[in-house]
C-alpha cells in the first residue's frame, strides 16, 4: 500500500478517533482501505459531498467536524468582535441527524450561535430560515438526490445562498488548514444552541402561499387531481401542508413512500429525474386518472413531474421543460393579471434551454444567463436587486427559485405552482402537456438531452480532466455533419470563432465548462460535475413547429438528431 495511505492510516488508529472507529478500519479490505484513505475528502465550493464510512475521504463525524472547525474559523475572521449565527437543518438521510448535530456542536463551541431545526426540513427553508434570522452563514447536511450510501454538507452565507468567491475559496483554505481532529473544539457550547420548528414553518409557508398569481383559479379548481411521492424524503413535512393552504383538496400521497428513510427502499436512486424513481407514483397516478404528477428529491430541493401528453399516456416532463413551463406562466400569467413590473427579470443557466432566452425575449423581460448552480443565480440577484425585480430562476437540473426570498432552488414552492399552472390549464380545458406544445409553435420546437458519464475510483478525475484537456486542444471541426463555428471555454474565460479565428472574453467566473455552437445552431455543453466522478455532456437542438399535428414528427426528428451527435462525439 502506498506510503501517504499507511501514514494517514496509522493517525487515525493512534490519534484521538473513538474506538468504534478504529475497530471498523481494521476490518476494512485493502482496496476498501485504500479507497478510504487515498485523499482527504475534498471541501469543494459547495461543501463535502461523499461515501459515508471511515477514513480521510468519506463522511464521518471527523471529517465533517474539522470542516466546520474551519468554517466557524473563517466566519470568525470575516465578522470580528460582530456576533455570529449560523442555521443548521438536515434531510432524511442516514446519519444527517448526527452530522447536523455534530455541526452544531463545533459551530457553538467555537462561540457561534447556531439555530438547529428541530428535526428534517426541506433544503430550501434552511436557506429562508438564514435570510429570516439575519444570521451569517447555515449548513444543510444533505447529498441531495444522490444513492443512499452517500451523504453531505452544503456551506451557505449570509444571502441564503451557498458559497460564492471569494468566501467559496477562502472557507476552503480554512479547511485545508485543520489537518488534526485536535484542532476542533467539539463540545462546550450547547448553552449557544437554540433549536427552531414550526413558527420557522409558519413564516415559510405563507411565504410561498404569496407566491400564488390566480388563487381564484385555484378555488375553481380546487379538486385538481394530485399525486404527490416524496420519495422517503423531506418534502412530507411540508408540501402536502402547502397545497393544502393553496387550496388543493384532492392530494393523494404515494404512502408506499411517504416515510422518510435514508434506506430509499423502494428505489435504487432518490433522484426525480429518473422514470424508475417515479414508477410508483407514475401507477398511482393512472389508477386515479389524475391530472398532474410530483415527485420531490430527499432534500426537496428538486422537482420532477408527470402528465399526460397529446396520446393519454403518462410521461415524464424533462428539467428543461418544466422550467419553460414554469418561467412561462409567471411571466404570461403576471402580465395578464396586470402584476407585471417594467424591470421584472428572470435567470437561467449557461447549460439550460434557450427556450427560456426566447419566452422572455419576446416577452420584453429581461433575462440573464449564468454558470451551473442556483448560487449564481442567488448572486446574480444580490448584484442587480436594486434595480431589478427578480421573478423566477432555474435550471435544467430539475430545480426552480421562485421569488425574492429564497436563494436555492425549492421544490415546494415550484410543486405548488406547477399544481396552480396545471389548474389554470384545466380551467381552459387543456392540460400542461398541451401547455407545452402550445409555447413549442409560439417560441420554437428546443429539445434537449443530458449524459453523464462516470469515472469512479483514483484514476476517475484523471481521466475526466484528459477527456477535458483533449476538446480543448483539438475541439470538434464538424459535429453531425455541422460545421462547429464556436468555442466557449468558460476555464479560460473566452469565446473563440473557429472559423474566423476571432476571440473574445468571455464575462462570467471561471468554471470548467467547454460548449461547441454549430453552424446549424445545436449546442453541446461538457461539464465535470463538481460533487460526483462524472463528466455531463448537454446537447441542445431546435427547429420550428408548425402545428400540433406535426408535433411526433418534428419531436422525432429532433430526438434523432441528438443521438447522430451523441454517436459522432464517440459518447455511446
Amino acid at each position: 500500500m502506498d506510503q501517504t495511505i499507511q501514514d494517514k492510516v496509522s493517525v487515525w488508529l493512534t490519534g484521538n478517533y473513538d474506538e468504534a472507529t478504529k475497530n471498523a478500519i481494521s476490518n476494512l479490505q485493502p482496496d476498501e482501505l485504500a479507497d478510504s484513505f487515498y485523499r482527504n475528502l475534498e471541501f469543494g465550493t459547495g461543501g463535502l459531498r461523499g461515501i459515508m464510512g471511515v477514513g480521510t475521504n468519506r463522511m464521518n463525524k471527523y471529517t465533517v467536524g474539522m470542516a466546520t472547525q474551519g468554517f466557524a474559523n473563517y466566519l470568525k475572521k470575516t465578522y470580528g468582535n460582530d456576533p455570529v449565527s449560523v442555521v443548521i437543518g438536515h434531510d432524511s438521510r442516514n446519519n444527517s441527524r448526527f452530522f447536523a448535530e455534530t455541526t452544531a456542536g463545533v459551530f457553538a463551541a467555537n462561540g457561534i450561535h447556531v439555530y438547529l431545526f428541530e428535526a428534517l426540513r426541506p433544503t430550501p427553508e434552511l436557506s429562508f430560515a438564514i435570510r429570516k434570522l439575519g444570521c451569517k452563514a447555515g449548513v444543510v447536511c444533505t447529498a441531495s438526490h444522490n444513492p443512499k450510501e452517500y451523504n453531505g454538507y452544503k456551506a451557505y452565507w449570509n444571502d441564503g445562498g451557498q458559497l460564492v468567491p471569494p468566501h467559496d475559496k477562502n472557507v476552503i483554505k480554512e479547511v485545508e488548514a485543520i489537518t488534526s481532529v485536535d484542532a476542533v473544539n467539539w463540545t462546550g457550547g450547547e448553552a449557544n444552541i437554540t433549536i427552531i420548528g414550526r413558527d420557522m414553518d409558519e413564516a415559510y409557508i405563507a411565504m410561498v402561499k404569496g407566491l400564488s398569481v390566480y388563487p381564484e383559479v385555484i378555488q375553481a379548481q380546487h379538486d385538481l387531481s394530485i399525486v404527490y411521492t416524496p420519495i422517503h424524503g423531506t418534502g412530507i413535512t411540508l408540501v402536502p401542508e402547502v397545497l393544502s393552504r393553496f387550496g388543493f383538496t384532492n392530494v393523494h400521497i404515494v404512502e408506499a413512500q411517504a416515510t422518510p428513510d435514508g434506506n430509499f427502499p423502494t428505489v435504487g436512486y432518490p433522484n426525480p429525474e429518473e422514470s424508475e424513481t417515479m414508477a410508483m407514483g407514475l401507477a398511482k397516478a393512472k389508477e386515479l386518472g389524475a391530472d398532474i404528477l410530483l415527485g420531490t428529491d430527499p432534500d426537496a430541493d428538486r422537482v420532477g413531474i408527470g402528465v399526460k401528453n397529446h396520446k393519454g399516456e403518462w410521461v415524464l416532463m424533462n428539467g428543461n421543460q418544466t422550467a419553460v413551463l414554469a418561467f412561462a406562466y409567471l411571466i404570461e400569467a403576471r402580465k395578464a393579471k396586470g402584476i407585471a413590473k417594467p424591470n421584472d427579470m428572470v435567470i437561467s443557466t449557461i447549460v439550460t434551454t434557450a427556450m427560456i432566452n426566447e419566452v422572455a425575449k419576446q416577452n420584453g423581460v429581461a433575462c440573464y444567463n449564468v454558470l451551473t448552480g442556483f448560487k449564481w443565480i442567488a448572486e446574480l440577484i444580490k448584484e442587480k436587486e436594486a434595480n431589478e425585480n427578480y421573478v423566477i430562476g432555474g435550471e435544467e437540473s430539475f430545480g426552480l427559485m421562485i421569488g425574492n426570498e429564497i436563494r436555492d432552488k425549492d421544490a415546494v414552492s415550484a410543486v405548488a405552482l406547477l399544481c396552480e399552472m396545471a389548474a389554470y390549464e384545466k380551467a381552459k380545458g387543456k392540460s400542461l402537456f398541451d401547455k407545452m406544445i402550445e409555447l413549442y409553435m409560439q417560441y420554437g420546437f428546443y429539445y434537449e438531452q443530458l449524459i453523464s458519464i462516470t469515472k469512479k475510483g483514483m484514476n476517475g478525475q484523471k481521466e475526466i480532466a484528459a477527456m477535458m484537456e483533449g476538446y480543448r486542444t483539438s475541439p470538434p471541426q464538424t459535429i453531425d455533419g455541422s460545421s462547429v463555428v464556436e468555442m466557449l471555454d468558460y476555464d479560460m474565460q473566452t469565446g473563440k470563432n473557429l472559423v474566423s479565428g476571432e476571440t473574445w472574453k468571455l464575462s462570467l467566473p471561471k468554471s470548467n465548462v467547454l460548449q461547441f455552437i454549430t453552424a446549424d445552431g445545436s449546442k453541446i455543453s461538457a461539464r465535470p460535475s463538481g460533487t460526483e466522478p462524472k463528466i455531463k455532456f448537454y446537447f441542445s437542438v431546435h427547429t420550428t413547429l408548425a402545428s400540433k399535428e406535426a408535433y411526433d414528427a418534428t419531436f422525432a426528428s429532433l430526438d434523432q438528431k441528438i443521438q447522430r451527435i451523441i454517436k459522432d462525439m464517440s459518447l455511446a
